[in-house]
């Protein structure tokens, strides 16, 4: 072999060296294995992303109670890329999921087109969708600051969600630089800023997007428009009130504001007569086509007459904020911020999604308040991620048991879980009388109507004193001492009255 071949071969054998992934190695025995895909990931790939604040790093902290001081030992967070929480993406036209941004597709968007067309996001009326560029194409705007991030969860394929700290003039400017188009814009209550929702017309992918825009001063927050799912699992004279040690004689909600983010409701139901004293359509234009949810929903709250709820005379202000089940991060932070207008001290929120920063933002804002959070921990089944708003810190995420206090086989698991209630076949109102109901969503009301009695008694009682009143006096349920599946135990609404600081 000459000297000038021996040189070539070890030049190659350089260059495929230096091509081969390297893997991190670890004997850390707390790394789940999500984390050390991320690891890898990382190390192969130079993006540290899943392992940022949010990310579950090793050593990271795990979504508590509302508190955030109880815990399981040794819980670790849910990585930023969590497992799809909706398996059937093609339920609802125009979402993507998981990490694969789908491209817009001609199936109108409900929750932005209500009419049923393909709205045009220029030209015309009725004129095609701009092409997507070709893959070589450079997109408007500067050049890419951050790696595409991948996104969990369903979200709508064409927008994303972004505080802006400016004014309309400088949301304008952020749509002439990235080659995006305004579709809303409103100052938001609890998130303290502009909420731009921009949408996407040439159809890069929705991370791509947020990368685009991570490195713009002008904004702080750039999230998925993702989209939510209401909590009912399936459809005997309610057993609640024993359950949860109430006395449904004694039950009153009078003068507490309820405020219940939900589907349309039927304020001519007999159960709700006199309950509902607000109302806030946050899809004005979209066709309402059910109602039972959340009239169930508030009729266990605040129910009257023939049908008692566990908290009769408390006052519902109801935000209409899902259709088909669905609904999207905007129109329930439009919801929020409504309810946090109202001065409400409860809020409801029977629905769970993916983690999303700016509901996080909103939760925080809305317990900074003094708001109580209630929302259900998820019907997904044991082994599915965190449920959100649920698992986020500051909320109180309810799971649900049955007659015999055992759980929900739907409710999702996880050391997020706070407490237990009955949700599990309970009669409720629906439209044109009443019916078996079963899901978290139910079992959220009943802890929200338990709630509502406390202030009734104690008004000025804090979030804070009814949080950890709840936690200290549950009947404990399975293993000892606060786990996955009950959280604390079985609210004990009595015990729960007694309780002070």
């Amino acid at each position: 072999m000459t000297t000038s071949g021996l040189i070539t071969r070890l030049v190659l054998a350089a260059a495929l060296f230096a091509a081969t992934p390297v893997f991190a190695q670890t004997n850390d025995p707390n790394l789940t294995p999500q984390q050390l895909d991320c690891l890898n990931q990382t190390t192969a790939a130079g993006n540290a992303n899943c392992l940022q604040p949010g990310g579950a790093a090793p050593g990271g902290t795990t979504p508590g109670g509302p508190s955030g001081s109880v815990g399981l030992p040794g819980a670790v967070g849910l990585p930023e890329l969590i497992v799809d929480l909706f398996p059937n993406p093609g339920d609802f036209p125009g979402v993507a999921s998981g990490g694969q941004p789908a491209t817009p597709v001609p199936t109108p968007n409900p929750l932005r087109d209500p009419a049923g067309g393909a709205a045009p996001s220029s030209g015309q009326a009725g004129s095609p969708p701009p092409a997507p560029p070709a893959a070589d194409a450079t997109p408007p705007g500067p050049a890419i600051t951050a790696a595409p991030r991948a996104i969990s969860g369903n979200f709508v394929p064409d927008e994303v969600l972004v505080t802006v700290s400016g004014d309309a003039t400088d949301a304008q400017a952020l749509a002439a630089a990235y080659g995006l188009e305004i579709r809303s814009q409103r100052q938001s209550t609890l998130l303290g800023t502009s909420l731009v929702r921009f949408g996407i017309p040439d159809g890069r992918p929705v991370g791509v997007v947020l990368a685009q825009l991570a490195g713009d001063g002008r904004t702080s927050e750039r999230e998925p428009n993702h989209i939510y799912e209401l909590q009912q699992a399936a459809a005997a004279p309610s057993f609640a009130f024993q359950r949860i040690s109430l006395d449904e004689a004694a039950a009153n909600g009078e003068n507490v504001n309820v405020a219940v983010i939900d589907t349309a409701i039927d304020e001519t139901h007999p159960a709700l007569k006199g309950a509902i004293v607000e109302s806030f359509d946050a899809m004005p234009g979209v066709a309402v086509t059910a109602r039972d949810h959340a009239t169930s929903v508030a009729g266990l709250i605040s129910g009257t007459g023939d049908f008692k709820g566990m908290a009769p005379g408390a006052k519902i202000f109801h935000a209409r904020a899902f259709e088909g089940g669905k609904s999207t991060m905007e129109i329930i932070l439009n919801a929020l911020d409504w309810a946090a207008e109202q001065n409400v001290q409860i809020v409801n929120m029977s629905f769970v999604g993916p983690k999303n920063a700016l509901l996080e933002q909103a939760s925080r804002g809305a317990r900074a308040r003094g708001m109580i959070l209630v929302a259900a921990a998820g019907n997904n089944g044991p082994g599915a991620p965190y449920g959100y708003p649920a698992a986020y810190k500051g909320v109180i995420a309810v799971t649900a048991t049955d007659a015999k206090d055992a759980i929900m086989k739907q409710a999702n698991r996880g050391p997020y879980v706070y407490i237990s209630a009955p949700g599990v076949d309970l009669m409720a109102p629906v439209g044109g009388g009443t019916d078996l109901v079963t899901g978290t969503s139910f079992a959220a009301a009943v802890v929200s109507g338990a709630i509502a009695n406390l202030l009734h008694i104690e008004p000025k009682r804090s979030a804070d004193s009814i949080e950890k009143a709840l936690a200290s006096t549950a009947t404990d349920l399975g293993d000892k001492g606060r786990d996955t599946d009950f959280g604390f135990g079985l609210i004990n609404t009595r015990a729960a009255e007694a309780a002070k600081e």
